[in-house]
Formats: C-alpha cells, sequence, structure tokens
C-alpha cells in the first residue's frame, strides 16, 4: 500500500482540499473542495446548558495530544469510513512534525471521545470526530474551540454539514468565501502567531489547574463570552 506523502497533505489543507479515502483498506486517495464548506465560527460556538452541565462535571478528564493514535483509531472505528490506513499513516506524521493535534475525553482510564485535526497558521482544520459515550465529542469540540479562541485561530475548518455539528454552530459558506477565509488564516500580515499551548498556559496558571472540575467550570466561562 503507498504511502502519503504528509507535506502533500499540508499543501493541499492550504490551497483548500483535502483528502478521503473510499475505505479503510483502500490504497488509493482522493481529492475533495465541495462547493460549500462548513466552519464553525469560534465566536458562534452554541454552548448549551446541559453541555455547559456536562463539561462543568468530574465525569470526564479532558487532554490534549495526550493520544494521538488512540484518537484517529476511534475515529476510523466505524462500519465506514473515509480514514484508510495511508491517511492514518499520514496524520500520525503531521503529528509528530507538531501539526496535527487532537483532543482526548477521558472516563476514567478509558477514551471515551476525541477529535483530531490539522493546524495550518491560524487555521484548524477539524478531521474527525468520535464518541464512546454520551456527549463525549461535544465535550472534546467545545474544549477545542476554547483552545483555538485562546490561542487567537481564526478558521475552524469541519469539511461537511452535519445535524450535529449544526446543532453546535456550524454554518456553511460558499468556496470563494473559504477560500478567503483560508487565506486570510495563513496570511503573514504582522498579526501575532497563534499558540496552541495557550490555554495549557492559562489553566496552569489560574485556580482552574487545579481540579478537572474547575478547569470545565473555567472552559464554559470562557466558551460564554464573544471576541
Amino acid at each position: 500500500m503507498a504511502a502519503l506523502d504528509p507535506r502533500l497533505l499540508l499543501q493541499g489543507y492550504a490551497t483548500g482540499v483535502f483528502p478521503m479515502a473510499d475505505d479503510r483498506e483502500a490504497a488509493d486517495v482522493f481529492w475533495v473542495e465541495p462547493r460549500e464548506r462548513t466552519i464553525l465560527p469560534l465566536d458562534g460556538f452554541h454552548l448549551s446548558r446541559s453541555l455547559a452541565k456536562r463539561i462543568r462535571s468530574n465525569r470526564f478528564t479532558v487532554t490534549c495530544d495526550r493520544d494521538f493514535a488512540g484518537v484517529i483509531a476511534g475515529c476510523a472505528d466505524r462500519a465506514e469510513t473515509w480514514i484508510s490506513h495511508p491517511i492514518e499513516q499520514a496524520a500520525l506524521r503531521l503529528h509528530a512534525w507538531g501539526h496535527a493535534h487532537s483532543i482526548e475525553v477521558w472516563e476514567g482510564e478509558r477514551l471515551a471521545g476525541g477529535i483530531y485535526g490539522v493546524k495550518l497558521g491560524r487555521a484548524f482544520f477539524g478531521e474527525s470526530m468520535f464518541s464512546r459515550a454520551r456527549d463525549a465529542s461535544k465535550v472534546a469540540l467545545a474544549w477545542l474551540i476554547a483552545r483555538l479562541r485562546v490561542g487567537r485561530f481564526t478558521l475552524l475548518d469541519c469539511q461537511f454539514m452535519t445535524d450535529h455539528l449544526a446543532s453546535l454552530g456550524a454554518v456553511t459558506v460558499p468556496r470563494d468565501a473559504y477560500v478567503g477565509l483560508l487565506s486570510a488564516a495563513l496570511a503573514r500580515d504582522g498579526a501575532p502567531p497563534p499558540d496552541w499551548t495557550a490555554l495549557d498556559v492559562l489553566l496552569s496558571s489560574s485556580e482552574a489547574g487545579a481540579c478537572s472540575g474547575a478547569s470545565g467550570k473555567f472552559i464554559t466561562q470562557l466558551l460564554g463570552q464573544t471576541s
């Protein structure tokens, strides 16, 4: 099975296309550029009362980049998946290079859900998420939004619309509008650079870093603010 060059992936994302495969065992990859692109505005995330309550609870522990391989494997573990082995291996390489990241949601020692994607400039390309417990993927997405907002990112690409994403505030934009947003996110315009670790610094410097319950409350407060 032919390997997929991770550098080709980065070039694709930078031009507005992304890879998919027909199934897990597919050797070939095709590139997709939808006429309408789904994005989730970072100041438009819909935090329901029930989700806020779930985030503040002690049921889940949330980590970042602790188990990238486990998250991508969880995303691929379904009856139909576009995450072929070559796409998975290329994503693992991007993670090793610091271009791909994951948010993990733990229920005790069990990986209950998560989300992974690719970081390029001030854009984050959300690739896939999974859930093995109720609301686990929503919690992962909420923490991702918080991390992107604190880290001065400007674009969260979600690729295709789903009912799940629509309920959380995702919208569709025409391809031309998306290209403009992407260009702005990748531009070297003198603006402060994005910082993927900014949320970690903020949590560690506050009382929110003391326990998962306090950090969850901090996240819900942060997401309740608009920029």
